[in-house]
């Protein structure tokens, strides 16, 4: 069965997120075609990268690390929950995908914003980091404008638009991360592979 990852990407106080992710993973409980587990950036405590070697070695020397690398490791794609933060991502959700490379390798992912704007700007800057973590970023987005999908501009309440988007970013994140199992290679294999190539290794 194919696993999805719903990543939560703010970690501050009050995040509007949340509610946005425990939305995501309550309609993706509703589906059968995939597994589908929260997995919430702030839960890991990570501080600002703080690894000697870069990502691509995958050599890793703090616990933290270690832990992310293996919760992030066991899955075949991820849907990225991300608000916009002065035209980009959160800081913590950059800093948590700085903290790996072969984790993200060969990976489906796909979108669910807000923000302002409907958290567009974000997600732009997100899809090249994606891309430079080798990431089949899919076409459907989820985005959420804090003016029609916040009651007030903080309770959330999905609209029927939301809804209908958010199942089409399910079909194709779960089409495409079975499609690229057979890019990713074996445990050997990768050490050997990712140890030699990659950014970070200059």
């Amino acid at each position: 069965m194919i696993r999805i990852a719903i990543v939560l990407g703010s970690s501050r106080p009050g995040r509007l997120g949340k509610a946005v992710a425990d939305w995501v993973h309550a309609r993706a409980a509703e589906r059968g075609d995939a597994v589908f587990e929260l997995l919430d950036v702030a839960d890991f405590n990570l501080p600002l990268l703080d690894e000697p070697l870069p990502p691509s070695t995958g050599r890793y020397s703090q616990e933290h690390t270690k832990a992310w690398s293996e919760a992030v490791a066991a899955f075949d794609g991820y849907v990225f929950v991300t608000g916009e933060y002065n035209h980009s991502i959160p800081g913590a959700l950059k800093n948590a995908l700085d903290y790996l490379y072969k984790e993200w390798n060969n990976k489906a992912a796909g979108f669910v914003s807000y923000g302002s704007a409907g958290g567009t700007r974000a997600v732009e800057h997100l899809r090249a980091v994606a891309g430079e973590l080798q990431m089949a970023d899919v076409r459907a987005q989820v985005a959420l404008p804090l003016s029609s999908e916040f009651e007030n501009y903080r309770k959330f309440r999905p609209s029927e638009m939301a809804e209908k988007n958010l199942q089409t970013v399910f079909d194709q994140v779960i089409a495409w991360a079975g499609a690229l199992k057979v890019l990713r290679p074996g445990e050997d294999e990768g050490k050997k592979f990712y140890a030699l190539s990659g950014p970070g290794t200059e």
